[in-house]
């Protein structure tokens, strides 16, 4: 395979067909808890990402002097460490959005998306395929909480970006969206199983697109071959 095909079957796997969201469905505990609202998301998101590079990149350069008996307690450790570089980060500069997101963010460690791709890809390639292929499942991982906390945020607040100073700032006040206006919050969008049902359509919408896509590629015909039994007992 080229290097140009490699990145972009990469891309693909990590962004649609291979999606850890709502493909592998890696990650749901915080991907499930924290969507409440779209600035959540995209700071858990990023969180995610970050690790994932970086977890990735190292994994990847460190790959031939790694023992395959203790490989996967290396692996956490150094993902553990890059998470709690991330959770210092956020403590130091967005402290609303760290106290938000809570006991999530050190849970990035157990996530299995990331260890999975430590195991399955990242030890086995080049740190330059290795770090894009952290990369694309990070931001295909990233799309799909944005998707989810968008869509919550606006069925349950009717509101977008409510928030967001916590993450960028307080000139980050203005992002904040009214699309509509509700005298109480709708709970079910909120809460937990809301979080469920949407993710649910989203499954069901991917699976859709799928198999219309699979049914408008022209079906190629297979040649069947006729088989002979021979009978040595007849005469």
């Amino acid at each position: 395979m080229k290097i140009n095909d490699e990145y972009k079957e990469l891309a693909w796997q990590g962004l649609w067909k291979n999606n850890p969201g709502i493909v592998q469905l890696l990650g749901l505990c915080p991907l499930l808890a924290v969507t409440s609202t779209l600035t959540n998301a995209i700071g858990l998101g990023l969180a995610t990402l970050f690790v994932l590079i970086c977890s990735n990149t190292t994994v990847s350069a460190i790959r031939k002097w790694v023992p395959k008996e203790i490989r996967i307690p290396i692996f956490v450790l150094i993902i553990a460490s890059f998470v709690t570089c991330v959770q210092l980060l956020m403590n130091a500069y967005t402290f609303g959005l760290y106290q938000s997101l809570g006991i999530f963010l050190p849970l990035i460690v157990t996530n299995c998306a990331i260890i999975g791709r430590a195991e399955a890809y990242a030890s086995k390639n080049p740190i330059k395929q290795a770090s894009f292929d952290g990369l694309m499942m990070g931001l295909g991982f990233l799309l799909i909480l944005m998707l989810l906390g968008a869509v919550r945020e606006i069925l349950g607040q009717g509101t977008l970006f409510d928030g967001a100073n916590l993450l960028l700032g307080e000139w980050a006040s203005v992002l904040r969206v009214e699309v509509y206006t509700l005298d109480s919050q709708f709970l079910l969008a909120i809460l937990p199983p809301g979080a469920f049902i949407v993710m649910g359509l989203f499954i069901a919408l991917k699976n859709a697109i799928d198999d219309r896509v699979a049914a408008a590629k022209p079906k190629t015909e297979s040649q069947e071959i006729a088989r002979v039994r021979v009978n040595f007992d007849e005469k």
